[in-house]
């Protein structure tokens, strides 16, 4: 009998027959293991167990614990979704069901049946029958295409057939769930996999909500149902996925800029384009005076560039070859522009308008440039993905020789900035694809040691994502921790070879011979946009003192003091502290739930005491009364505060103790 030989991942090897499964591999090691594996990694990609193995291959098994494996078990949950779904509308016909992040969804055409919440309970008890059925997942090649194709047709499963046809020329699979007793088939389903071993892995789950969507994101094809859902190895991770949901929901940055007038998107303008109200314009200025100022003191030169230009730009770029559906184009003077997608290009044109010497580098731009990029209607959500949007851009130059200390200084940037909002965050590294990427693989090596040492020097510890960083370069990505634990992408750094490469950029070294510089793309918030949405969320709407659109509510107790209270405002609009006096014909505790419920960090009650004494009366949004203080004393105490970006820091003395 034939043999083949696998390795694992401590480096060992084993020997098996020709034609054996990741499953049996599972079993030759140990019967605790073959019941715990769930499904394999062979040579960095996720597959069943039944999976048969090659000569040379690379073999990590999964199990429950591994984060791989919740993926696997989503696309199982969607397959029973759609499985149970055509069992209570047996005229349904099923389109596509993903994995998406914390859960999946599948798109379903169900004629004579609109579904809503009401039908999730029916369809997750016949989701539990089959799960509890036992029924096996497996993979099958299509050998008659057409015959196959005419059979989806025949049944009017358009969308499948759509589907196969696409992908006729690619080894197309199917996925049959099989009666565990009879081995019948029992349901099927286009699927490239992979899935767990058998249904009954399947046990926590939850159907959350069904929406429309348009087969393809399409407007011209029919509107499909989606069923949305989320599945977890255990009930209690379930539950608390829930309850994050319910947390996010009451977060949401949406609903929360109808109840503090954020901003807006109008139909009369598009969508995806931002209306920046004063509330949040005030939050970004703040944010935009941090950046320069940040920028300038680590020794960041800030450029302005158009936001147009000539289609030349971007055919030497690069972008019109790959990146033209998501560009706007324009004509003028009988000749093609594009608006600028991004700031890259307009960057590396500063840096070859002369000729550079070793010396001036790392040479580092920066901008707050808007860009504009196509999104489909479907994809975009409040602030998080927009058409117009402005990013937080830098572009450094430097020698190979440079590239871990540059790197080192942005992870010092992008860790103080976030330590300003009580974020903690995970670094993910990404490194060259093992088949299209540009540039030479020694420099590549190098660029991937270099950005290794730095993230070890800087003492973070990071995910390593071999294989998944861009063609140009390899990249570093921040992934940010909200307060309720999600994951926001915003700070990246990428190295890239292809820019400089196209650009034929050059600088004089101290050989006097010409060098190609590396290019290194960095972003700290990611976008203005995504950013202040993620700050609304994380912070609910209480926001620190220092970008508070408001930062000191004054609170008359009676129109006797209403004189008074303009004159502090005044003087602490003169000192640069946004303060707004309550005028309103209400009485004092109305004035402070108001205050209190507008999330304003301090409120400054105004009475006779207070006018006799020059004193006044303070109130913390999250302390409660701190009792009174000389207006002068906590004037400065709230500037220090601010100058600090500290968070709710003002303690008066007779409190200290």
């Amino acid at each position: 009998m034939a043999m083949i030989t696998v390795t694992l991942p401590d480096g060992t090897s084993k020997t098996l027959p020709e034609g054996a499964t990741a499953l049996e591999l599972a079993q030759s090691i140990g019967p605790g293991l073959a019941r715990a594996a769930m499904a394999s990694v062979i040579n960095g990609r996720v597959r069943d167990l039944r999976f048969p193995l090659q000569e040379g291959d690379v073999v990590r098994l999964l199990t429950t614990k591994d984060p791989e494996s919740l993926d696997v078990l989503r696309h199982s949950a969607a397959h029973i979704l759609a499985q149970a779904v055509q069992t209570l509308w047996p005229d349904a016909k099923v389109a596509t069901g993903p994995t998406v992040e914390n859960g999946f969804y599948y798109d379903l055409d169900i004629p004579n049946h609109k579904l809503s919440p009401d039908d999730f309970p029916k369809i997750e008890a016949e989701m539990h029958r089959i799960a509890k059925s036992k029924q096996v997942f497996e993979r099958r090649f299509i050998q008659d295409i057409p015959g196959t194709l005419k059979e989806f047709q025949d049944k009017g499963e358009r969308y499948k057939a759509e589907i196969l046809d696409k992908y006729k020329d690619n080894d197309p699979t199917l996925y049959v769930c099989k009666d565990a007793e009879t081995g019948a088939d029992v349901w099927s389903d286009l699927c490239e996999g992979p899935h767990v071993p058998d249904t009954s892995w399947i046990k926590a789950f939850k159907l959350m909500s069904v929406a429309g969507a348009y087969w393809r994101g399409d407007a011209a094809n029919p509107m499909l149902q989606r069923v949305y859902a989320t599945a977890f190895w255990d009930e209690k991770d379930v539950t608390a996925h829930l309850h994050q949901m319910e947390e996010a929901d009451k977060r949401d940055h949406r609903k929360l800029s109808k109840e503090y007038d954020l901003f807006s998107i109008e139909e009369e303008v598009g969508s995806g384009l931002i209306l920046w109200h004063p509330n949040l314009a005030t939050l970004r200025e703040e944010l935009e005076n941090y950046w320069r100022k940040e920028h300038r003191k680590r020794g960041y030169d800030i450029v302005f560039t158009p936001h147009i230009a000539k289609r030349d730009l971007w055919d030497v770029s690069g972008h019109t070859s790959f990146y033209m559906e998501n560009m706007y184009t324009m004509e003028i003077d009988d000749q093609e522009y594009i608006v600028k997608p991004m700031n890259c290009p307009f960057h590396v044109l500063i840096f070859k308008s002369r000729i550079r010497s070793y010396r001036e580098l790392p040479l580092r731009l920066s901008e707050l440039g808007t860009v504009y990029r196509y999104e489909k209607s479907g994809t975009m959500h409040g602030l998080n993905r927009v058409r117009g949007f402005t990013q937080d851009d830098a572009h450094l130059f430097c020698r190979l020789d440079q590239i871990r200390s540059e790197i080192v200084e942005v992870i010092r940037f992008v860790d103080d900035t976030l330590k300003l909002f009580n974020m903690d965050y995970e670094v993910e590294l990404s490194t060259r694809p093992t088949e299209k990427f540009v540039g030479e693989i020694a420099i590549w090596d190098q660029a991937e040691q270099a950005l290794k040492e730095a993230l070890e020097e800087s003492g973070k510890p990071y995910v390593l994502n071999e294989g998944d960083g861009a063609f140009y370069g390899p990249k570093i990505d921040f992934k940010l921790k909200d307060a309720i634990g999600r994951t926001w992408q915003c700070s990246t750094v990428q190295l890239d070879f292809n820019l400089p490469e196209r650009f034929d950029l050059k600088f004089t070294d101290k050989d006097g011979h010409a060098k190609r510089p590396i290019m290194i793309h960095r972003a700290i918030f990611g976008s203005l946009e995504r950013f202040a949405g993620t700050l609304i969320e994380h912070y609910a709407g209480a926001f620190p003192t220092w970008i508070s659109p408001q930062q000191v509510a004054i609170l008359p107790i009676a129109d006797r003091h209403l004189e008074y209270a303009d004159q502090i405002e005044r003087t602490f609009r003169a000192e640069m502290v946004r303060a707004k006096v309550d005028s309103a014909n209400e009485g004092i505790g109305a004035k402070i739930r108001n205050a209190q419920l507008a999330k304003v960090p301090y409120m400054l009650i105004i009475g006779d005491k207070e006018m006799e004494s020059g004193e006044v009366a303070v109130r913390s949004r999250s302390k409660g009364d701190l009792g009174a203080v000389p207006l002068s004393q906590f004037l400065e105490l709230i500037k220090a505060e601010i100058a600090t970006h500290g968070q709710q820091t003002v303690v008066l003395p007779e409190k200290v103790g």
